[in-house]
């Protein structure tokens, strides 16, 4: 399984980000994922999860990140609003054949090589 992140940059505190995270479309990529950020010197940390039945934001991300994915599970995506410069931080993508732990890396059975995301003050 491949997952590929795009989207990351430097923006501006305030601006939003859209990243997406592609896998291919067998159904060996139709599992639950998730996003994680790690910043430097910082571990992984949960930004949010999207299942078939529904998804899942970090709390102190609610109100400004949403998470989607399009029909089959091939394509998610992490709407980024109002970021600000602690955002800052590489975002990964990961697959979760478990289903369960959708909120511990350690859960999860593939990632992405991630995508950096820098918010300038």
């Amino acid at each position: 399984v491949q997952l590929v992140e795009s989207g990351g940059g430097l923006v501006q505190a305030g601006d939003s980000l859209r990243l997406s995270c592609a896998t291919s479309t067998d159904t060996f990529s139709r599992y639950a994922k998730g996003w994680f950020r790690q910043a430097p010197g910082k571990e992984r940390e949960f930004v949010a999860a999207v299942t078939w039945s529904g998804s899942r934001i970090a709390d102190s991300l609610k109100g400004r990140f949403d998470i989607s994915r399009d029909n089959d599970m091939s394509t998610i995506y992490l709407q980024m609003n109002s970021l600000k410069p602690e955002d800052t931080a590489v975002y990964y993508c990961g697959q979760n054949n478990k289903g369960y732990g959708l909120t511990r890396a350690s859960s999860y059975d593939y990632w992405g090589q991630g995508t950096q995301v820098t918010v300038s003050s």
